[in-house]
């Protein structure tokens, strides 16, 4: 007899919504961060390169072709890079709020263990999603390896949002 584990979509609820929305914005803000440092440094980098090769004694060491040649190639690679990374990342996020949808998982406890030093009761599962889930003292005493628990998750980022 072979048990079929079931996988189906259904809608976030408004306090999930509401988790996604708080996460987009503070990774936005993050992206920016991270974009204008990246820039930042873009310009200042080829400028104390410029003022090492000049103590060096290098002639043309404030060449305006090469600075501005650095910072372009700077600024492609901190652009590309960083677009990249928030088309891959980010993109899920916003596709996850835009469809408001949840994936709900059934999966099988393969493993129970507790960690002494937080005090707290885990999970290991067969999900392609989690490798451990933490649990509730009533959960970990209840279930055992073997049984199934659901789990749900944003369809697109695959963010946990927890089990039951």
């Amino acid at each position: 007899m072979s048990f079929q584990l079931q996988r189906y979509i259904e809608a976030l609820e408004p306090g999930e919504v509401d988790f996604l929305l708080r996460k987009e914005e503070q990774e936005r803000k993050t992206y920016y961060r991270i974009f204008s440092i990246l820039m930042f440094m873009s310009f200042i980098l080829p400028f104390a390169g410029a003022w090492v090769q000049a103590f060096e004694g290098a002639p043309h060491a404030f060449s305006p072709l090469r600075y501005f040649s650095a910072v372009f190639v700077l600024l492609f690679i901190s652009g590309v890079s960083t677009s990249y990374s928030y088309k891959v990342n980010h993109r899920k996020l916003q596709l996850d709020i835009r469809d408001r949808t949840k994936t709900v998982d059934t999966i099988r406890i393969t493993r129970k263990t507790y960690v002494g030093l937080k005090k707290t009761y885990h999970f290991y599962v067969d999900s392609r999603i989690k490798l451990s889930i933490e649990v509730s003292a009533n959960d970990f005493e209840r279930l055992n390896a073997g049984d199934e628990v659901s789990i749900e998750y944003t369809t697109h980022s695959q963010q946990y949002l927890g089990y039951f």
